[in-house]
């Protein structure tokens, strides 16, 4: 018989989740390293290769990239100066507003954003490959379902931030 889940259940779920995270962010920084890539920057290529219009040479505004990655944009400018730096993006003026400008990835950033999901693949497969496809996915679909509730919260999950 499976007795419920009490507070202390969910603390360590919390606690074992913050350690996963540290595991997996700390692996995958380490297999970024070569590439001269940060995880903060990994994200930001990520969310830029996934942008309606990534395909062609509009993405973004650095403003969209800031509320994407929930950073304030001052941190947006800061990662997007490295990035630009490193011939991964460039940034191009907004035809519909003098005063914004729009990231552009270029192809040496679509190139690292190949590298990126390759190395975030392989240290997935090294953390969880241990787990079977059936606890994989029951993991996945509790955390999802956890993730809509916060969301669901009245007034914002983050209001009192």
């Amino acid at each position: 018989m499976t007795t419920p889940p009490t507070a202390d259940t969910a603390a360590e779920l919390a606690d074992a989740l913050t350690r996963a995270m540290k595991r997996i962010r700390r692996r995958t920084m380490h297999r970024l390293e070569p590439y001269g890539i940060t995880p903060g920057q990994a994200r930001a290529l990520r969310v830029l290769a996934h942008a309606p219009g990534c395909e062609g040479r509009e993405t973004m505004r650095l403003s969209e990239l800031a509320d994407r990655l929930h950073i304030a944009p001052r941190s947006a400018t800061t990662v997007v100066d490295a990035l630009e730096e490193a011939g991964l993006v460039a940034r191009t003026p907004d035809p519909a507003d003098r005063r914004a400008v729009r990231l552009v990835l270029t192809e040496a950033g679509r190139g690292a954003v190949e590298r990126i999901g390759q190395v975030r693949h392989e240290v997935a497969q090294e953390y969880f490959g241990p787990v079977s496809p059936a606890e994989q996915d029951a993991l996945l679909r509790a955390l999802r379902a956890a993730e809509t509730a916060y969301e669901a919260v009245p007034g914002g999950p983050d209001a009192a931030r």
